[in-house]
């Protein structure tokens, strides 16, 4: 069995450090994980008003989960917390009330920053966030990465072994982290 897995990378910089660790992300991720980006970067700004007649870019967006069995998100922080887009994406997809996107669905938090406690805030501030719309939070290993531009090769793959190690082992866990819950709340 594979599983269908949509990742959001927070940043909208296309040569992100986050969209480079996504990559490698996904050079370790074991076979059985299919992998989609879910796009942020169109969405306008979430307003209440528009809940009765969402956007065609916030109707895609709740498509493109709808169409995941689980999420990665992988993001950098801004200001010790989430990126604005990331959280206007989440602001879409969990609303309007009564069809939260993201109920019941497997995730797990990464991302990277060129400091030494990589995305550590910003991580928390996204579980914390992730916690109210009930989505099942892969708990351990959690993983704040410190980029070093020389640890990834052009195509995403990972030229540091401890790093590789490390992205590995916390890919294998989400992916069990996917089964588990997936076998008592299967999406439909």
């Amino acid at each position: 069995m594979s599983y269908k897995v949509g990742y959001f990378v927070g940043s909208l910089s296309k040569e992100s450090i986050n969209r480079t660790l996504s990559k490698a992300l996904i050079s370790v991720a074991p076979d059985d994980l299919e992998f989609h980006e879910i796009s942020i970067s169109d969405l306008p700004l979430y307003n209440r008003d528009l809940d009765g007649n969402y956007p065609p870019e916030a109707r895609a967006l709740k498509q493109a989960i709808a169409d995941s069995q689980a999420l990665l998100f992988v993001t950098p922080e801004y200001n010790r917390s989430i990126p604005g887009a990331l959280k206007n994406a989440i602001d879409w997809a969990s609303r309007p009330w009564g069809e939260n996107s993201f109920d019941h669905v497997p995730t797990a938090v990464i991302g990277a920053s060129p400091g030494m406690i990589g995305t550590a805030v910003a991580q928390q501030s996204l579980r914390g966030v992730m916690s109210f719309c009930n989505a099942r939070q892969m708990t351990a290993p959690e993983a704040y990465i410190q980029f070093k531009p020389e640890a990834y090769g052009e195509s995403g793959e990972v030229l540091d072994e401890d790093l590789k190690g490390i992205l590995t082992t916390f890919m294998e866990e989400f992916r069990d982290h996917i089964a588990r819950v997936l076998t008592v709340l299967p999406r439909e």
